[in-house]
């Protein structure tokens, strides 16, 4: 008995100063705003003695299971003498801070839990931009979004190409408002082009998105084209009037030579097209068409020559272009043979060694040695023979 009693005695001294050590143990929680947040604080050993959770206002939340603080978005989850967790509904900006564990021991053990509420930014919106813009002007694409904390990322894309814009934070209580400016001037090549703005935080599964199309007014832009390259009398021929701009330039006018068209019944026009049923020499000329819209007035020009299909056929090669090819030719031949000849003729025979310098004019080789500069000792030395 002794023994048994002893034991349970220390058991109860074991048990009595690991409650008095320990501490209580809680984790950091983060929720996005309107979301839910379980709170847990447990121990390992407790002998009844009761946990207490306290918001950062110290407002007792809980002690045990009894509810102190009356707001229906927290409720108890578990209570028990080794866990107490309750949950906080529909979380807010202002539910963020350092919440407390306290174990009602001797003295009080008390352990902090903090609280992270991500703000969820709205979504984008994108001002400064009234439909249509005119080419040249220059215009400032702004995008806004508010309420996100930590402050939001925005990026800008023209089409599927990133491009950089200006960007201001400002606090607004506990969230923040961003704002994104583009400043630049439009030509017609932003016409129909889409600028995103895109909302990027920690908070979102995906970024949120918004985009405008531009509408870019601009002058007409013409050229013609032609369906004959080398247009033959007798053919049939036609001109067309390509053009853009914004809005579509109407109607297109035709004119030849400064006036108006001469023949009616083989000139036909229909929208864009000018047509000409039988080509004839008298349709040579400069033909215009001109178009415009709100914006400006343009122009394009062609000049038709009509070519004799006889002529054409019977041209035959230029005899005269040929010959004068020839001519050159042998010229420049004849004159090659004669510097050749020349040349050959002057150095054929000469034959000079450096002991031998200056005798040039030596009847022989036998005298050229004897007369050749240097010691006229050595000549029988110096003497070549030919066979």
């Amino acid at each position: 008995r002794f023994w048994k009693r002893f034991r349970a005695y220390l058991f109860f001294l074991l048990f009595v100063f690991c409650s008095q050590g320990q501490f209580p143990i809680t984790q950091n929680v983060t929720v996005v705003e309107g979301g839910t947040a379980n709170m847990t604080c447990r121990v390992d050993y407790n002998d009844n003695t009761s946990l207490q959770w306290s918001n950062p206002a110290q407002q007792t939340l809980f002690f045990g299971d009894k509810k102190a603080l009356r707001d229906h978005r927290i409720e108890l989850v578990r209570a028990t003498s080794q866990e107490l967790t309750i949950r906080i509904n529909d979380v807010s900006l202002s539910d963020e801070g350092q919440y407390t564990c306290s174990l009602f021991t001797m003295p009080v053990k008390t352990t902090k839990a903090f609280l992270t509420v991500l703000g969820v930014p709205s979504r984008p919106e994108i001002t400064g931009f009234t439909k249509p813009a005119m080419e040249g002007d220059e215009i400032t694409l702004t995008c806004i979004t508010s309420g996100s904390k930590p402050a939001a990322n925005i990026r800008w894309f023209r089409n599927d190409k990133e491009v950089q814009g200006a960007t201001e934070v400002n606090a607004t209580g506990k969230s923040f408002t961003v704002r994104s400016s583009l400043l630049f001037q439009v030509d017609k090549r932003d016409d129909g082009v889409a600028y995103t703005c895109s909302v990027e935080h920690v908070s979102l599964y995906k970024p949120y998105l918004t985009t405008e199309v531009l509408e870019v007014h601009y002058a007409p832009q013409l050229e013609i084209t032609h369906s004959l390259i080398i247009p033959q009398e007798g053919q049939y021929f036609k001109l067309e009037c390509v053009s853009i701009g914004n809005p579509i330039p109407e109607p297109v006018l035709w004119s030849k030579d400064g006036g108006e068209l001469p023949d009616i019944e083989r000139m036909i026009v229909e929208g864009r097209e000018l047509t000409i049923t039988t080509l004839n020499k008298t349709d040579n000329g400069t033909y215009r068409c001109e178009a415009s819209n709100h914006v400006g007035t343009s122009f394009a020009e062609y000049i038709l020559f009509v070519y004799d299909p006889n002529a054409l056929g019977q041209r035959g090669p230029d005899h005269a272009l040929i010959g004068g090819v020839v001519a050159v030719v042998v010229f420049i031949t004849l004159c090659l043979i004669i510097v050749l000849g020349r040349y050959l003729a002057r150095h054929k025979g000469t034959y000079l060694t450096h002991e031998a310098k200056g005798a040039e004019d030596a009847p022989d080789a036998d005298t050229a040695i004897i007369n050749a500069e240097g010691n006229h000792v050595h000549a029988e030395e110096k003497k070549e023979y030919f066979i």
